[in-house]
């Protein structure tokens, strides 16, 4: 799984920053989530997006290891703290490597940051829903795993829709979180013991079905509410990229949710 978002991760990289042909995808995927930002709804979107700033983001963190430490699991309280650390880090550092400028005449002047891929807070909003997986108790971890997912989705769509970001560095972003994670799944795997008794019960396809159904239902309901009924089916048809884009970002973190809910 991390080799699987490792490669992904250069792929991205390599696609938007390095193809003129994609960046104009990216750019037009950008312009179709910067219409949903609508008097209405502005401040809630702001507030989505700050949910993963460093104050909340470190809050967040410390209630997942005092959960882990709870249920006595002290190697995996240490790994989300390595996370919360590691995952910062690479991102920036990888932010500053890569830096250029991606100019868009009808942006004017509220361009991209040129140290924008990938997105700081779509990998920690990614990173923390991995790190919830992590702790949670075996019966309630696909459930938390689709209430992480939404929750990343939902900060990656705010970060493109206020023009933070392009879509591209909220999937950069996820596979930052995605490899760190995996790694850090590998790594439980070889120090933790488990106790005698029972397997957990395996996740049913039902179950799984379910809550991919309950995401898709939150997303649609979004969207419900940010454009008025009328102009979904318009909105959407006119702009076909757009959809491609959002359809993207929700399906990583679906993957990766779902993914380490198996693993852990």
């Amino acid at each position: 799984m991390a080799l699987a978002c490792a490669l992904g991760l250069v792929a991205v990289a390599l696609l938007a920053l390095g193809v003129p042909s994609m960046h104009e995808r990216d750019a037009a995927m950008l312009h179709g989530f910067m219409g949903l930002d609508r008097p209405r709804v502005h401040e809630a979107i702001v507030i989505l997006a700050h949910l993963a700033d460093p104050a909340p983001y470190a809050l967040a963190g410390l209630v997942l290891v005092g959960v882990a430490l709870v249920r006595g699991l002290r190697w995996r309280a240490g790994a989300v703290v390595a996370l919360l650390a590691v995952t910062g880090a690479s991102t920036q550092v990888l932010k500053h490597l890569l830096a250029q400028p991606r100019f868009e005449d009808w942006l004017g002047a509220e361009q991209v940051g040129e140290a924008a891929w990938p997105s700081g807070h779509s990998t920690a909003a990614m990173t923390l829903a991995l790190c919830a997986v992590l702790v949670a108790p075996a019966a309630l971890r696909f459930a938390v795993a689709v209430a992480g997912g939404a929750f990343a989705v939902g900060v990656g769509y705010a970060v493109v829709v206020l023009a933070w970001h392009f879509p591209s560095d909220v999937l950069g972003g996820f596979l930052m979180a995605g490899i760190w994670t995996a790694l850090a799944v590998a790594g439980l795997r070889l120090v933790e013991r488990r106790a005698p008794g029972p397997e957990p019960a395996a996740d049913s396809p039902l179950g799984i079905g379910l809550g991919l159904a309950a995401a898709g239902a939150v997303v649609a309901g979004v969207v419900a509410v940010v454009v008025p009924h009328d102009e979904v089916t318009l909105y959407a048809a006119e702009r076909p990229t757009f959809v491609a884009g959002a359809l993207v970002i929700a399906a990583l973190a679906g993957a990766l949710s779902a993914g380490l809910a198996r693993a852990a």
